[in-house]
C-alpha cells in the first residue's frame, strides 16, 4: 500500500510542479490538470508541496519497515 501512496504522491507533486513551472516560465500551465480544471497558481504550489511530502513520507516508511525486518 505504501508503494501506491508513494506513486500517487509523486504524480501529484509532478503535476503541481509542472503547473507552477508553466505559469512562471510560460504563458499557461504544463501537465494534465489544466486540461480538465482551471487551477490557480497557489493551488499548484500546494499540490507540489503536498504531493512531494506524501511521497517522501511513504518512501521513508518503506525504508523504516525494511530496517525493522
Amino acid at each position: 500500500m505504501k508503494e501506491i501512496i508513494a506513486v500517487v504522491g509523486w504524480v501529484v507533486g509532478v503535476q503541481g510542479g509542472l503547473g507552477v513551472g508553466g505559469r512562471v516560465f510560460g504563458d499557461e500551465p504544463w501537465g494534465l490538470l489544466h486540461k480538465w480544471w482551471d487551477v490557480p497558481t497557489p493551488l499548484y504550489v500546494v499540490l507540489f508541496v503536498g504531493g512531494v511530502s506524501v511521497a517522501v513520507y511513504a518512501e521513508v516508511a518503506k525504508k523504516r519497515k525494511s530496517w525493522a525486518a
